[in-house]
């Protein structure tokens, strides 16, 4: 049930360190891959780098600004010496050139086709909003090219009713559903308030888990 998420939770995973590693212009200077990945990604303005700051417990880890657009690099994140969160451009920013937004398109796709220790790409989107074509059709590039991805609903707390946070996802998984066989996970979540992201860490953890066991 969707109301456990916005319940606060015994955190499986503890954050004992985490530090920025480097900014990346293209994916072949990324860190070497040698850990595994998770990366983040949304619209521009969606709440991704407050998230980021909630759920690694800092307030700068990850530059937030009011004006959209702000990540324009691939930057990545050093997490308890074991995997990296790696924080990606928002796609779909209208106030940039179209060179730009190109060139942002390129850095994204290519990073996420061709990054061999990415485990999964949570793709962020505002639940205040209806369905936005532009998400819709990232998340369909994510299925039609095999992508390990999930779906995070950012800003719950700027619903009035836990009620209408819920019928938001309902409508998102309706329209899903309509050329989805099988949901992603999903999560629901408020950087403010601080919620949602023990299930974000503890599914990380189970997956390090998972890919980390003996055959």
């Amino acid at each position: 049930m969707l109301a456990s998420i916005f319940q606060i939770q015994n955190l499986e995973m503890k954050i004992k360190s985490v530090s920025f590693v480097k900014s990346s212009q293209k994916w072949q200077d990324c860190p070497e891959p040698n850990l595994p990945e998770y990366a983040f990604i949304g619209r521009s303005n969606v709440g991704k780098s407050s998230l980021i700051n909630a759920l690694m417990n800092q307030k700068d880890l990850a530059k937030t600004s009011q004006t959209p657009g702000k990540t324009q690099l691939i930057n990545h994140f050093l997490v308890n010496e074991e995997w990296y969160l790696t924080d990606l451009p928002g796609y779909g920013y209208a106030r940039v050139s179209k060179s730009q937004r190109k060139d942002f398109e390129k850095l994204i796709t290519n990073y996420i086709l061709n990054r061999e220790n990415l485990v999964h790409l949570f793709v962020l989107v505002d639940i205040r909003h209806l369905p936005q074509k532009i998400d819709l059709e990232f998340i369909e590039w994510c299925g039609e090219n095999q992508i390990s991805f999930s779906i995070i609903f950012t800003k719950s707390d700027k619903m009035k009713t836990q009620a209408a946070a819920e019928k938001s996802v309902a409508e998102y998984k309706k329209i899903l559903l309509e050329t989805w066989e099988e949901l992603p996970n999903i999560f629901v979540t408020s950087a403010e308030k601080k919620l949602g992201g023990e299930q974000i860490l503890d599914f990380i953890e189970e997956t390090n888990k998972i890919i980390s066991a003996p055959n």
